[in-house]
């Protein structure tokens, strides 16, 4: 294992070590020389536009934006004005700070969201240098004007402008300056010359303090640690001070540096030259890294990242855990567990070795590793460190495959990390779908049947939701397509009269039969209006119809009034009346839904008559769903045919309720009658929950090969799950069966390995 230490620095009682993250899939001609670069921390994208203060609109310069491995996220020439400096919020959106003060923002793709300004005098008296940092309260922006003078916003998405009081003596922008938030305070400290002050809302004051001197010449450079609580001076005679930042945004200085981490053992600064990287600790010790192109350093809270035109680097403390590994004789956890690695060939048979040792934390310690090692593949681009997928949480990683639409990516960390529906998948699929009704190359049909087929009925998942973002982007008739998924009637009313499709609405509403909906009709002229207001003066608003010849508003009467008839043929006299007049308002829709109730009124009553069966008003769906529990299927397959009630709704509907009553015979045949809408992965999974796994596997030869996994996995069969995993040469499905594998099952963990080390050979 020496090959492992060979790149780490001694530095003091601490070591460095540089690792390689990517070589860059950019092609930059003239690498990053004049170019105003911005690199988001937590491994995120990178912006890039060049010549920035290129004004000919006959040769505009080019705003570009990488993932962190370098990949083309985005690519577009800017048309605005001179940028001063690029920036990312903490959500990955682009921030665009022009010299007259206007702020642009783009999303990682590149897509226009929305600008501001940062003050009306800010145009007058121009931009000379800006900051983005990040504070308690989001992102915010720094500016200093021509006139010296400061302008701060805390939070961009709740812009708040504070202009900051004026600096004696300071002409044009100062030496160096740093924006410091701490405790829900935002300041600046600046200098100018070998003097320091400090800026808030109110005041200017001087800072003097120890051990810094005006001998020791003009501060040049400042830079604030990523936690916000230490700060680094240098001045123009090459001495270098740091500060650590007390509350309230007191300084407490020393001659050495003290920009440490958390746990570090060497505190260090990084500074960097045209040729020189130099890692400077408090020991008065050096490590030099010579660099030959131009880079841009990302600090990151337990590193740097270097990033040049060619490769990516990760410079940072190796962890006083990785060095006891390799301490001589050393009994620490980490090195006993490397001898039984070179052992064992496996690593968790060092478990073994440790006394009250919990396998729970090392099996997720695992899992979280190998969802680091496929996030940060070049591909993708997330190089995230194990300390900072920590204080990034796994929610917000899922949040940033989704918004880089990594979606089946997405989809498998949350199924291996085992994170409940709600909070993963079916928050992916309903993000992904969001997108995907906005995809105007496809067709409203295509694309609600994609929706349909990927999302199906994903708890959590609400299809007005989707159908609401449809209307946004112009969809209309999308929007209706997606709300005949929606399985709860109420949920579809509000959209579609936020649409004006009021007769629509009617049907959906009195599906439903929920009163409540009448209060989304209160103040409106329209159908729905008169059946849930609870109008006094029934007679009179219907003279008043009769009067006015208006149709279409007796026809509502008409079948509003039809509900609170308990007679089966006065309802029936109604819902004909209602008939009558809809055609007369050449409402053909409307004509055609309410004789289709009229139809599905007798039928209930036949049944009632015959079998006893309480149909009488239900609706169509819990009409199939009682028949279904009585047994009688001939009826609910007469429903099905005749109100046309989709394949998939009837197959789920009678699935389900065979299952239930454990009609397993009747089960087989209904899923040899044709072949399955739903699949048979559905079969399985129903079968398993009713806790009959022997008629569960009599479905599992049927699923399609992308499902043969789960379905073998489902019934407990790992050999099977084994060889479909196999044959599919899925890595991600061998390590979804090696999941499920125990000590016992060493014959199938043989040869799972030797399949995953042949895929990756390859």
């Amino acid at each position: 294992m020496a090959f492992i230490t060979a790149s780490w620095n001694p530095l003091g009682d601490a070591f460095y070590r540089s690792t390689d993250l990517y070589e860059m899939s950019w092609s930059l001609r003239d690498g990053l020389r004049d170019s105003l670069v911005a690199a988001a921390p937590y491994g995120g994208p990178i912006a890039l536009l060049r010549e920035p203060q290129r004004r000919s609109p006959s040769s505009r310069p080019q705003l570009e934006i990488y993932s962190a491995s370098g990949g083309t996220v985005a690519s577009f020439p800017w048309k605005s004005g001179p940028v001063v400096q690029l920036g990312w919020t903490v959500s990955d959106e682009l921030l665009c700070i022009q010299e007259d003060g206007t702020v642009l923002i783009y999303d990682l793709f590149g897509s226009f969201k929305r600008h501001f300004s940062m003050g009306q005098e800010v145009v007058q008296s121009q931009v000379m240098e800006a900051k983005v940092f990040h504070s308690p309260y989001g992102t915010g922006i720094a500016i200093v004007t021509s006139s010296s003078r400061f302008t701060l916003a805390t939070n961009i998405d709740d812009l708040k402008l504070r202009r900051l009081p004026e600096v004696p003596g300071l002409q044009g922008k100062p030496s160096c300056w740093v924006v410091l938030t701490q405790d829900r305070q935002t300041k600046v400290l600046l200098s100018n010359g070998p003097e320091l002050f400090i800026l808030d809302n109110t005041s200017c004051t001087v800072v003097c303090p120890p051990g810094l001197s005006p001998q020791d010449g003009n501060i040049v450079h400042m830079s604030v640690s990523f936690s916000y609580k230490y700060l680094a001076l240098l001045t123009d005679s090459g001495h270098l001070w740091t500060a650590l930042l007390l509350h309230p945004f007191n300084l407490e200085f020393t001659c050495l540096p003290r920009c440490r981490r958390p746990k570090s053992q060497q505190p260090s600064v990084v500074l960097m030259w045209d040729r020189l990287l130099l890692v400077v600790g408090v020991c008065n010790e050096t490590i030099q890294y010579p660099i030959e192109d131009p880079c841009v350093l990302v600090g990151e809270m337990d590193g740097v990242r270097i990033i040049s035109s060619s490769n990516q680097e990760l410079l940072q403390e190796v962890p006083l855990v990785c060095q006891d590994i390799f301490k001589i004789a050393s009994m620490a956890p980490g090195a006993l567990l490397l001898e039984a690695h070179r052992e064992y060939e496996a690593a968790s048979f060092g478990k073994c070795f440790l006394t009250d040792f919990s396998p729970d934390q090392f099996v997720t310690t695992c899992r979280e590793l190998r969802v680091l090692n496929a996030v940060r593949d070049s591909s993708v681009g997330l190089p995230l460190t194990h300390t900072q997928f920590k204080q990034l949480t796994l929610q917000v990683l899922i949040d940033r495959l989704v918004y880089r639409q990594f979606y089946p990516l997405a989809i498998e960390v949350c199924r291996y990390l085992k994170i409940p529906d709600y909070q993963g998948v079916s928050r992916v699929l309903k993000h992904w779908a969001s997108c995907k009704v906005q995809q105007k190359d496809l067709t409203d049909d295509a694309i609600a049947r994609a929706v349909c087929m990927k999302v199906g009925d994903s708890p959590g998942v609400s299809y007005s939701d989707i159908a609401a973002k449809a209307y946004e982007c112009g969809r209309a008739e999308l929007a209706i397509k997606l709300l005949d998924f929606e399985a709860r009637s109420g949920e579809q009313v509000p959209l579609l009269l936020k649409m004006k499709r009021s007769q629509l609405a009617l049907s959906k509403a009195v599906e439903s039969g929920d009163t409540d909906l009448g209060e989304c009709f209160t103040g409106r002229s329209q159908p729905l209006q008169t059946g849930f207001c609870k109008l006094q003066e029934q007679e009179t608003l219907k003279d008043l119809y009769n009067q006015d010849d208006d149709h279409q508003e007796l026809a509502n009467y008409y079948v509003t009034a039809s509900y609170r008839e308990k007679r089966l043929e006065g309802r029936l006299s109604l819902l004909q009346s209602a008939v009558d007049e809809y055609n007369k308002a050449k409402n053909e829709f409307a004509v055609k839904t309410t004789e289709d109730e009229m139809r599905l009124l007798r039928f209930q009553r036949k049944l009632d008559d015959e079998k006893g069966a309480g149909l009488l008003g239900l609706s169509l769906q819990v009409t199939m769903e009682t028949l279904l529990s009585l047994g009688l299927h001939k009826q609910a397959e007469q429903l099905y045919k005749d109100f046309r009630v989709p394949d998939k709704r009837y197959w789920w509907l009678k699935l389900k309720s065979l299952a239930e009553k454990e009609e397993w015979d009747e089960l087989e045949k209904f899923s040899k009658s044709k072949k399955s809408p739903i699949g048979y992965l559905a079969f399985v999974e129903v079968c398993i929950k009713c806790n009959n796994k022997y008629e569960a596997k009599k479905y599992v030869s049927k699923v399609t090969p992308e499902q043969k996994v789960k379905a073998h996995l489902a019934v407990g069969d790992l050999e099977g799950a084994a060889d479909a995993a196999i044959e599919r040469r899925n890595e991600a499905e061998i390590g979804a069966v090696l999941s499920r594998c125990s000590a016992s099952n060493s014959l199938v963990i043989e040869r799972l390995n030797r399949a995953r080390a042949a895929i990756a050979k390859k």
